[in-house]
């Protein structure tokens, strides 16, 4: 009798650890998916800004050179016009730059879906060590 106990317990604790390695297994495919995607969408969105700061540029420095001559002629000065644009666009500048660095602080390449899934995991093995 204490040997078939011993073989059952035996059996459950090898298919317990043979679980154990298929699910860290999958969650680790699962990790590596995760953040395959999580870069891609990461490089692709910087691709996108990268061609949108190219086309940004050159219509900044059109409407610049227009605000100036403009101005110039306002102000009846055109050293006094083109301080005055380049201060204004400086300020400009520093407040996007500090915006953009605060938004990067926030983002994350963690795999949240890959924490997600190992919490649940822990949660349904404790239930049934218990």
């Amino acid at each position: 009798m204490q040997d078939s106990s011993n073989h059952t317990i035996q059996g459950l604790v090898g298919e317990a650890l043979r679980e154990s390695t298929d699910l860290a297994q999958k969650e680790f495919t699962l990790f590596r998916t995760e953040i395959t995607q999580n870069v891609q969408t990461l490089f692709m969105g910087l691709a996108m800004v990268v061609v949108a700061a190219i086309f940004a540029i050159a219509a900044i420095i059109l409407l610049t050179e227009s605000l100036v001559e403009w101005l110039a002629a306002v102000v009846e000065s055109e050293a006094l016009a083109a301080l005055i644009v380049g201060g204004v666009m400086a300020l400009i500048a520093i407040g996007l730059g500090l915006y953009g660095r605060h938004a990067m602080s926030k983002s994350t390449l963690a795999p949240q879906r890959t924490v997600r899934s190992l919490k649940r995991d822990a949660e349904v093995l404790s239930e049934r060590v218990t």
